[in-house]
């Protein structure tokens, strides 16, 4: 798996643990502390998030870092 199939899998997988919550992009991001745009560039694979960014929406998704990188 190279670096882009990577981003896009872990921001496909945010967006599922998110939906599975209910939760819309905003939500996410307001509980992250992040902006919206900022959550949306990431669910599409646009960005490459940092390990505390991981940590910080596997906190908020209430689930563990391994799940959240779990595909």
């Amino acid at each position: 798996m190279d670096k882009e199939q990577l981003k896009k899998k872990i921001g496909q997988r945010i967006v599922e643990l998110r939906s599975q919550k209910g939760w819309s992009q905003s939500d996410l991001a307001r509980a992250t502390g992040k902006d919206r745009q900022a959550m949306e560039k990431l669910e599409n694979g646009k960005v490459n998030p940092t390990l505390y960014t991981l940590l910080e929406i596997s906190k908020a998704l209430e689930v563990s870092l391994n799940q959240l990188v779990k595909f």
